[in-house]
């Protein structure tokens, strides 16, 4: 008798655990301090965007559904340590391979505790490399091998985050962002950093 009694307590606690365990990750119902580096139950990378509000002009944070896909991974919210290891920032704006060009931010995204231990950013900046038409492993080998020269070479090149194609108007000091990432072409020396003559 005493089961009974407790039977409508038992298929409520049991229909808040289904829910639960069914419940979907929706980008839109993350808070903004987890959003980015985040993906949703459809697989779909979450991506903080801004918007200024219309009645009062102050720029807004939302967090939403990007249309870039991740491969075998769903409903995943990066973690801090590998926040902290990548050296990435949860207030990113948007998804762009721009930290591919920062020395510090490669040095810690190429860094054992970020490029063995986090896949889900690792992933997600092969694929901004990718599609500047560059490589991280081939990157961040350049980078163990010689973090000052391959990164002060890239950084010292002129390059500049843009537009990449095949067009050489796209690249107004003649390289691609391929060139310099993947494909083995260094860029000319930079000034000699003492006495500021090409070496």
């Amino acid at each position: 008798m005493a089961f009974l009694s407790k039977l409508p307590l038992v298929l409520f606690l049991s229909s808040l655990f289904l829910h639960a365990a069914t419940a979907e990750l929706v980008c839109e119902n993350l808070p903004n301090n987890v959003c980015a580096f985040s993906i949703s139950s459809s697989g779909k990378r979450c991506l903080l965007e801004t918007s200024v509000a219309s009645d009062h002009g102050k720029v807004e944070y939302q967090c939403k559904t990007s249309e870039v896909l991740v491969n075998g991974m769903t409903e995943y919210i990066e973690t801090d340590k590998c926040v902290e290891a990548c050296g990435v920032d949860r207030k990113t704006v948007g998804i762009s391979s721009d930290a591919l060009l920062d020395a510090k931010s490669t040095t810690k995204l190429c860094s054992p505790d970020c490029y063995q231990m986090c896949p889900n950013i690792v992933d997600l900046y092969s694929n901004l490399a990718a599609g500047e038409g560059g490589n991280l492993p081939v990157l961040c080998e350049k980078q163990r091998a010689n973090p000052h020269r391959s990164m002060s070479e890239l950084l010292g090149s002129g390059l500049a985050p843009g537009p990449v194609s095949g067009s050489p108007s796209a690249h107004p000091h003649g390289r691609s962002m391929s060139e310099l990432l993947g494909f083995g072409v260094a860029p000319a020396p930079g000034p000699d950093p003492v006495s500021g003559s090409s070496s």
